[in-house]
């Protein structure tokens, strides 16, 4: 008797990524002292500019930083997500980010409110329209 296991994960599609991604910097934005979003379509264009960010600039800084990452099992990755959130609040109007420990603090909180939020995007995705 054969077993076969089939373990695929679907990546949800961009603009349900992109919706995740707005609500979750706009929700870490009220819990994260020193961080400030104006409304949510900034949300959204911070979640635009750091979606290319993350294809560009965080690869590159992962890179150059890679010994560092490793040694620190990978925590070292906050502090390159919250240098990556300061270049995008210099470019992006209705988003103050006040100092890099405000950013380091928000960039845990964006991680735990995606991570959550994605869960539940997956979970929806894959019920059956019986449950209605």
């Amino acid at each position: 008797m054969k077993f076969r296991f089939n373990f695929t994960i679907s990546e949800p599609p961009f603009h349900i990524r992109l919706a995740v991604s707005t609500l979750s910097f706009f929700l870490a934005s009220y819990i994260t002292p020193g961080v400030e979003l104006r409304d949510i379509l900034a949300a959204f264009i911070v979640a635009l500019v750091l979606s290319i960010f993350n294809v560009t600039v965080k690869p590159l800084l992962i890179l150059l930083t890679l010994p560092v990452t490793l040694i620190t099992f990978g925590i070292f990755l906050f502090v390159i997500n919250a240098i990556v959130i300061l270049i995008a609040a210099e470019l992006v109007s209705g988003f103050e980010v006040s100092s890099f420990w405000s950013a380091l603090l928000y960039s845990f909180f964006v991680s735990l409110i995606s991570g959550i939020l994605h869960a539940f995007a997956q979970n929806i995705g894959k019920r059956s329209p019986d449950h209605f």
